[in-house]
């Protein structure tokens, strides 16, 4: 009898969410429809996904290879999924080749990785994948993302040289105490200020992945288009069975 209790928190915790997202998006006098919500649902089963699913929500996102290719083809294909985080260049067929309906990529840290993907999906004969480039805002040595010095050139990369990935953005992930938040925020602005100039584009064709659960009605306020909430929906996760990417 506990588990139909969780799922019903979690489709609670779901709306909560969507209305704070709403709601922040007013603040920053941006359309909230412009703001996509990933649920991401890492280390979470099928079962919790499909009640967040049937409530009327698409878009989900996970971060674990063998994870996502064992549980995306148990659930409905026209999810919009999201893959987050760093990935092996060596795992980038098993992860195209897995989930079909994989329709943003956060994010391309190196052009390696960047080549990888578009000749995985040019083999695949899949659509052109979305990437956000992921840039290391917080310069913790320790997380993935290219530094913000280089991320002209990776996205100039990815959108003249990568003809079958369409560069979509940035992202970044900042310090799990949320101390870097703000720093963070207006360092990735920045970089989308670079890249749009470089590349021609107008900043609306630049989206921004930023933001999670402790931050992401900050992140919004902020331009954030794209915020990636786990646990302020699902809950505290279980990483005894994580496995490396």
């Amino acid at each position: 009898m506990a588990a139909p209790a969780v799922e019903g928190v979690a489709v609670t915790a779901l709306r909560s969410v969507l209305l704070r997202v709403r709601q922040a998006a007013e603040r920053a006098a941006t359309q909230p429809e412009r703001v996509r919500v990933v649920a991401v649902s890492k280390t979470k089963p099928v079962s919790l996904i499909r009640q967040i699913y049937d409530a009327g929500h698409r878009c989900f996102g996970e971060n674990y290879v063998q994870e996502f290719v064992q549980k995306a083809p148990q659930l409905p294909e026209d999810i919009e999924w999201h893959f987050i985080g760093h990935l092996q260049s060596n795992k980038v067929k098993t992860l195209l080749g897995g989930v079909p309906n994989l329709a943003f990529f956060e994010g391309v840290d190196n052009e390696k990785i960047a080549n990888h993907l578009d000749r995985a999906v040019l083999s695949l004969e899949r659509n052109p994948l979305k990437i956000f480039v992921q840039v290391n805002t917080s310069g913790e040595p320790s997380k993935s993302g290219i530094d913000p010095s280089g991320c002209v050139r990776l996205a100039e990369h990815v959108k003249l040289h990568c003809p079958h990935l369409e560069f979509s953005g940035l992202m970044t992930i900042g310090m799990p105490d949320y101390t870097s938040t703000p720093e963070n925020f207006r360092t990735l602005s920045k970089c989308r200020v670079e890249v749009c100039k470089a590349l021609g584009m107008t900043e609306d064709q630049c989206e921004l992945s930023m933001g999670m659960s402790g931050d992401y009605e900050q992140a919004i306020e902020m331009g954030s288009t794209n915020v990636r909430i786990g646990s302020t929906i699902f809950g505290p996760r279980d990483y005894s069975k994580k496995q490396p990417n």
